[in-house]
């Protein structure tokens, strides 16, 4: 050894602290990124983030919370990696002043030269190293998020979307391993010590760590799997990407799918049944959805004919500038019915003249079965069975006073069910609006599953969408006080089945108990029917506005915080719901299956409960509680599930491709029926 190494030994301590340095300056470093991501305020407004035109792949809210909440939990991690280093390299340093003992109570001070505990230091660096670590990962998620709020969902397939997070998810975390391997490689090579035990004892906690590193990597991904914006609030696509699918063996809601809004490759002629159309504000979910889907699809270019009963003498029938859109009238039945002898005979007569009709769909039994049958061009879409509704009845028989004679429905009820599932079958296809109906067509109603095709209801997303200064002026008009923290809304006929008599009595109880309650919270009342008046009596606190025309209807969405279902009858999908949710409102309804199984499908767009005071009562009091924070998150979370699902375009879309598939020739090439995930 030459005399300069003697004098001079090496000092491993100055590696440590170089080391400790590197860390400190690069957490210093990506520190910033979370402040960055801070300030941005995100918003899941398509409209103002998306960048493309389809709002279906815009990132849900959780995204927008998950972007903010990784930014911090990023932060902290680097904070934490630093303040670990910052404090080893101080310990450093106090063990190097000390200096060492010359044996006659001098000290001898050897610069860079410490007594450190090795074990203790080579633990610390390898904790300060995983903090970082940690706080890279967090900050990849929320790059992730960040992208999927100006790209799109990860679930649609973007090739921009995953063109950017590509390379970020590949080539980051193998830049961790990396700095992971050359962190315990160094600290290998330093602890080469004479005592074999510490090594062994080393390298056991070395293994410790890299086994703790996978486990929260593999942790990470079964998370982010289930709880990521693609998954969270829409079902799973049951396609495969590999092959052509049969359009008409799809299990789902043909909702989900994209189909294209170029001009159909055929237009149609198609033909209407209903039984009455809508008359301004007295329409019911049946006739709104008669109306929003046959304007759509007569806006691309279908030849609509509509089958239905003239309206009384002191009503006048709608005009609607669309020319391809024409009405054959009739005189309805004595109990308002079709006469279906006579719109059968009109129907015949256009189907003689020019072209027969390609395609004939009947809202519900708008055409009754025994003019149906051998009608294979033929659909029918069902807004209420009665094997649905008995839940209904039971619920009925359950709030039934003792001074109420008991009823039969349960009973005819059954026998209902019975004759549907005898004639059911003489309709060609069967379109369920809801995904519970569907299921009940196809194991009660025994229906072949090629036969029963899942397009839930839409509504028009160009009336129904935030705004708040609508809403704002709506509150103005209607004296709505700002001392009332927590607006709730109900709207629809106030009928005992809309559920009303229990939502009365769950009101004015809490009006009652609960002082705060009544001096925060205000209820607008959207409708007629004999419980106005009763919610009248009240007091204050519940304001009644009789029936609203559309274009009011969606000031009064988006003037409350939370809209109010209490409906008891299990009848297809409540237009109502819809609407709140596409305005950003969150809704809480009845636990009804078609309810729990296609709207509030969980507790992130909204609230349910059973049909009982005492249920209605506590969730009332949660969403009084959760305040107007949590509702404006929920509301982003229903809004977009809204998007996704509930639009009139994708509505219409679905029904358009229904239709050319009920018509498709093959021979002549056609392959309306086949699906391709774009």
């Amino acid at each position: 050894m030459s005399a300069a190494s003697r004098c001079c030994p090496i000092s491993t301590t100055r590696i440590h602290i170089m080391a400790l340095d590197g860390i400190v300056n690069v957490n210093s470093l990506f520190s910033f990124a979370p402040f960055v991501g801070l300030t941005f305020y995100p918003t899941t407004d398509p409209a103002d983030m998306l960048i493309g035109s389809n709002t279906a792949c815009a990132a849900g809210a959780s995204s927008a919370e998950g972007l903010i909440a990784f930014h911090v939990y990023s932060f902290s991690s680097f904070l934490f990696s630093s303040l670990v280093a910052l404090a080893l390299k101080q310990a450093i340093k106090i063990s190097e002043d000390i200096g060492e003992d010359n044996g006659d109570g001098s000290s001898v001070s050897h610069s860079h030269i410490g007594q450190v505990n090795r074990v203790a230091l080579r633990v610390g660096t390898l904790v300060s190293a995983f903090g970082s670590v940690v706080g890279c990962g967090f900050l990849v998620m929320a790059l992730v998020d960040l992208v999927q709020i100006k790209l799109g969902r990860l679930g649609c397939g973007s090739l921009y979307t995953l063109a950017a997070i590509g390379p970020l998810v590949t080539l980051v975390p193998l830049a961790l391993v990396i700095y992971v391997f050359l962190v315990l490689l160094f600290l290998h090579t330093s602890s080469m010590a004479k005592d074999s035990v510490t090594l062994l004892n080393f390298r056991g906690l070395c293994g410790i760590v890299l086994l703790f590193c996978v486990c929260s990597f593999i942790s990470f991904i079964y998370w982010y799997s289930y709880h990521s914006p693609c998954y969270s609030l829409y079902p799973k696509m049951e396609l495969n990407q590999n092959q052509i699918n049969d359009l008409l063996a799809f299990p789902s809601a043909w909702n989900q799918l994209a189909f294209s809004s170029k001009p159909p490759p055929k237009l149609l002629k198609i033909a209407l049944f209903v039984k009455k159309w809508p008359q301004r504000s007295q329409a019911g979910g049946l006739e709104r959805h008669a109306l929003t889907l046959h304007l759509a699809l007569a806006k691309r270019g279908h030849e609509l004919h509509i089958f239905t009963a003239s309206p009384s003498s002191n009503s006048s029938f709608p005009r609607y500038a669309t020319r391809n859109l024409y009405f054959h009238l009739s005189k309805p039945t004595a109990a308002g019915y079709l006469d279906q002898a006579v719109v059968w005979k009109m129907f015949q007569t256009q189907n003689s003249t020019g072209r027969p009709f390609d395609v004939i769909h009947t809202e519900s039994v708008g055409l009754l079965h025994t003019r149906s049958r051998n009608q294979t061009n033929l659909a029918v879409s069902w807004h209420g069975i009665a094997y649905e509704t008995i839940h209904s009845d039971i619920i009925q028989e359950l709030l039934r006073s003792h001074e109420e004679p008991q009823g039969y429905a349960l009973t005819e009820r059954i026998m209902k069910v019975v004759e549907e599932v005898r004639f059911f079958p003489s309709y060609a296809h069967h379109v369920a609006t809801s995904d519970h109906v569907g299921d009940v067509l196809k194991r009660i109603y025994m229906i072949p599953d090629d036969r029963v095709h899942i397009i839930l209801n839409g509504v028009d997303e160009e009336i129904f969408r935030p705004d708040i200064a609508k809403g704002e002026n709506f509150k103005r008009k209607f004296g709505v006080l700002e001392s009332k923290t927590l607006v709730l809304g109900m709207a629809g006929r106030l009928v005992r089945d809309k559920g009303h008599p229990l939502m009365f009595e769950a009101l004015k109880q809490m009006l009652q108990e609960n002082d705060a309650f009544r001096q925060t919270v205000v209820v607008l009342v959207a409708g007629n029917g004999p419980w106005g008046a009763r919610y009248r009596d009240l007091g204050e606190n519940i304001l009644v506005l009789g029936p609203l025309e559309q274009a009011q209807l969606a000031e009064f969405y988006n003037a409350i915080d939370i809209f109010v279902n209490p409906t008891l009858r299990a009848q297809g999908l409540d237009h109502t719901l819809l609407e709140a949710m596409l305005s950003g409102k969150p809704v809480m309804a009845t636990r009804l299956a078609s309810i729990t199984g296609s709207v509030v499908v969980g507790t992130e767009v909204g609230y349910t409960f059973s049909p009982t005071i005492a249920s209605l009562k506590k969730i009332l009091s949660r969403v009084w509680s959760d305040g107007r924070g949590d509702l404006k998150q929920k509301g982003q979370a229903a809004r977009q599930r809204g998007l996704q699902l509930f639009t009139a375009t994708k509505m219409a879309a679905a029904y358009e491709r229904l239709f050319l598939c009920i018509t498709n020739d093959e021979k002549s090439g056609e392959n309306n029926c086949q699906y391709q995930i774009p």
